[in-house]
Formats: C-alpha cells, sequence, structure tokens
C-alpha cells in the first residue's frame, strides 16, 4: 500500500509539472507570435546576384559589388534573412546600362524594379550607395596548348616508345581579353610513376591559373597517356662525312667511320640501319690550333634514343 501511495503522488506531481510546461510553452509561443506580427524597421546587406548578362560580356568579379537596404516589415517576413544571406537580383537586360567599360546600376532603377523581389507588404525605405558599377570585358576564346609534369622511372629494360601525350592536347578558355591574352600554355600536376613496365593511361589535373573566376575551360582534367615497350640496345658503324671544306684545299680524316650505340624498342631494332644515321664534321667550326674535327650526329630515326657517338673527335690534315 505504501508503495502504491508514493506512485499516486508522484504521478500527481508529473502531471502538474506536465501543465506548467505546457502553459509555459503556450505563453511563449504566444509572445513569439505576437512580437513577429509587429513591424520593424532595419538595415541588411544584399549580394547581387548577376542574371541575363550578355553573352558576348563578361562581369569581372568585384567583391564591391554589394546594396545596402533599408526595409520595413513584419517580423514573419524577416525571418528568411536570418536562414539565408540576402541576395537581390540584378537584370543586366534590362536593369543596367553600359558606359565606356563599365555596368551602371542607379538608386533610381533600383527602386522602380526592385519592389518586384519583396513581397507586397515589405517597404524600401532606402538603397545605398546610389550607384553600382560592374567592370566589364569582351569575352575572348582562345585554344591553348598543355604540356606534361612529369617524374617517371622505368623497370630495367622499359622505356616509353615515343613521347608523353595528353588527350585532348588543347584546351579552349573563354573569358575577359585582358585576362585570356597572357595565357599561352597550360600544364598538367605532376605525374609521378615507378617501376613501370606497362601503357600508361591515367586521368591528371591540370595546373590552372590563380584566379580563375572570370575563366571558363573546356576542361579541367586530361588523360596522360604513354606507349611503353621492352627496350634494347644496339651499335652501328656509320661513316663520317666532312662538309663546309673549302674549294682550294683538299683535307684528309681518319677514321672514316665511327660506332655509334643507340637504345631502340624490341619492334624497331631489327629495322635500324646506318643509313638511318648523319654524322657530319663541319670545317668551319676546327680549332685552327688543333688539328682535330669534332663530329655531330645531324640525323638519326625517331624510334631510337640515346644516341651515342664512341668517339669523339677525328683527327685531320690539310692537303694542298
Amino acid at each position: 500500500m505504501k508503495k502504491l501511495k508514493e506512485k499516486l503522488v508522484a504521478s500527481i506531481r508529473n502531471r502538474k509539472l506536465n501543465i506548467f510546461l505546457l502553459f509555459l510553452l503556450s505563453a511563449f509561443v504566444i509572445l513569439i507570435f505576437s512580437k513577429l506580427s509587429k513591424q520593424y524597421t532595419s538595415t541588411l546587406v544584399f549580394d547581387i546576384q548577376k542574371v541575363n548578362v550578355p553573352e558576348n560580356k563578361v562581369v569581372l568579379n568585384d567583391t564591391n559589388s554589394k546594396l545596402t537596404i533599408t526595409l520595413k516589415t513584419h517580423g514573419f517576413k524577416w525571418l528568411r534573412y536570418y536562414f539565408s544571406k540576402p541576395k537581390i537580383k540584378v537584370d543586366f537586360s534590362n536593369e543596367v546600362f553600359a558606359i565606356r567599360d563599365n555596368f551602371i546600376y542607379t538608386k533610381s532603377i533600383a527602386y522602380l524594379n526592385e519592389k518586384e523581389q519583396f513581397q507586397n507588404e515589405t517597404k524600401i525605405l532606402n538603397i545605398n550607395p546610389d550607384t553600382l558599377r560592374f567592370k566589364y570585358d569582351t569575352n575572348l576564346v582562345k585554344k591553348i596548348p598543355i604540356t606534361t609534369n612529369t617524374d617517371i622511372t622505368f623497370a630495367p629494360g622499359f622505356d616509353v616508345l615515343g613521347d608523353y601525350y595528353v588527350v585532348p592536347d588543347s584546351a579552349v578558355v573563354i573569358g575577359p581579353h585582358k585576362l585570356v591574352e597572357s595565357i599561352n600554355s597550360l600544364i598538367t600536376e605532376e605525374v609521378v610513376l615507378g617501376n613501370i613496365k606497362s601503357d600508361i593511361d591515367t586521368e591528371v589535373k591540370l595546373m590552372l591559373p590563380k584566379n580563375t573566376k572570370d575563366l571558363k575551360f573546356s576542361t579541367e582534367t586530361v588523360k596522360f597517356k604513354a606507349d611503353i615497350e621492352k627496350f634494347t640496345e644496339g651499335t652501328l658503324n656509320v661513316p663520317v662525312k666532312v662538309i663546309n671544306v673549302p674549294d682550294d684545299i683538299s683535307v684528309k680524316y681518319f677514321p672514316k667511320v665511327i660506332k655509334v650505340s643507340f637504345y631502340t624498342s624490341l619492334k624497331y631494332f631489327a629495322g635500324v640501319n646506318s643509313n638511318d644515321f648523319s654524322i657530319v664534321c663541319d670545317f668551319n667550326k676546327i680549332n685552327k690550333q688543333q688539328s682535330l674535327l669534332f663530329p655531330e650526329i645531324k640525323k638519326q630515326p625517331k624510334m631510337v634514343k640515346r644516341v651515342k657517338l664512341n668517339q669523339q673527335h677525328i683527327e685531320y690534315i690539310i692537303l694542298k
């Protein structure tokens, strides 16, 4: 019986507490509604939302393009400005006029047009500043080549066949003439790969210029590719030719053939021969105090790399 009595007393107390809380909540809600139903005057800073900007023009970003507006309206309508950042639309098709490289937006235009963006029960008391200037420039479209930035090592006996390449190999940039004309190339982020022994096909980002809010790029990523082959080293004996010898003298030189070492893919190795190379000594480049000619590689096949002459100079004598 004693326990039952304690439970009944506790239940009554809880009911009284619940009724008290209910009345307290009701009073709070009534107070809030009473406050929000009244009219208040306040000033807010509105960000500019640019709409219907002509396609051949671009409005340059300007952090000062804001309107400070004083409004009078009911508290309920003020709530939306506290839950989201105030913005106001500026229609560039009929609310601005152009002077030189500026679009001009005035208070008189604002009073006529901005009332449509506020509800009937909202009254505009003041708009500041009187005038907004939006700098603009004519759009320029330019095709920019893309270059690669690599740090790649290969497994022993493997190398890249030809060059690294990207797809697409260029990007179209659209933006203000002053900004676009200074961009002459784009480079990829560094591609770091190690112990490579198969073809490369990976996506890589472009390193775009800083402060690109006014610029539009046709792509911000490219496919980075390379054909990887098994490579081997080979050697060939290639004849040497002396050029630019004066007509009134004759030159005798030795050796007339130089061994050339090269590095190429197994795929092309059998097709490489001495006729694919050209080694010359330019008589105009001789050192008058030495009887030496210095051979240079003037031609080599596209499919070979790391071409090296096993002899760095050639002796000669002049015969009169």
